[in-house]
């Protein structure tokens, strides 16, 4: 296990009270103070936005390299079947993938993607990203399907 400095990583919290003085340069000061706090504390959370085939920042930072900060970024792509499809992310320019995954809809039932039965191994679907595509592995799912997939990245940037 690495010792990663984290001392400068704080929480995105918010004071609930400020000292606004009467002197107008400390009120000017204090006002400066708080609007700092807030487009930090803002800008410090998960971005819930998730829109179909545009790349969007999620708001995660990641701090795997010490404490290099890295963001995550997500794209979302509409499924009309399971058959592998070009994905349009530039993977020599990031360091890593930090979610795959999706759901189908065979008209009948949800299903997570990956989906994986214990009862009916023959059932299953795997879905992995290779540097120009998504690929799905097919073991029985219905391939008239519709759903979503969703992949977030690490920035390099």
């Amino acid at each position: 296990m690495s010792n990663n400095n984290t001392s400068n990583i704080t929480a995105p919290f918010l004071r609930t009270s400020r000292n606004f003085r009467d002197n107008p340069e400390k009120l000017a000061d204090e006002i400066d103070k708080a609007y700092i706090d807030t487009a930090a504390a803002v800008n410090n959370r998960t971005i819930g936005i998730f829109p179909a085939r545009k790349t969007i920042v999620t708001g995660e930072s990641w701090f795997i390299d010490r404490a290099r900060k890295q963001q995550t970024l997500r794209q979302v792509y509409p499924i009309t079947n399971l058959n592998s499809f070009e994905h349009g992310i530039n993977t020599t320019s990031i360091s890593n993938f930090t979610v795959i995954r999706g759901i189908a809809y065979n008209g009948n039932a949800w299903y997570p993607l990956p989906y994986v039965d214990p009862l009916a191994p023959l059932f299953e679907v795997g879905i992995f990203v290779t540097p120009t595509q998504v690929v799905f592995r097919n073991a029985g799912l219905q391939s008239a399907i519709s759903g979503f997939i969703l992949l977030e990245w690490l920035s390099e940037k």
